[in-house]
């Protein structure tokens, strides 16, 4: 199975633009987000969700700072 991110915003907005690659693992779609989260959040993406397959690892992890 492989590992994917689904890009999420707040609003209907699509990314159909952005390439996200498919990984072999969980640790390298973590690398991936890990180094590409800001590139991702300056276009527009507020959230993602890990997917293994169609299964849901975890969802909604936002790209935002946290607020003080």
């Amino acid at each position: 199975m492989s590992w994917t991110w689904r890009l999420e915003a707040k609003s209907d907005k699509q990314f159909d633009s952005i390439e996200v690659p498919a990984f072999d693992n969980q640790s390298d779609a973590e690398t991936w987000i890990g180094d590409e989260w800001q590139t991702l959040l300056d276009h527009g993406v507020d959230a993602v969700t890990l997917l293994e397959g169609d299964r849901i690892e975890y969802s909604d992890m936002s790209l935002h700072p946290p607020q003080n």
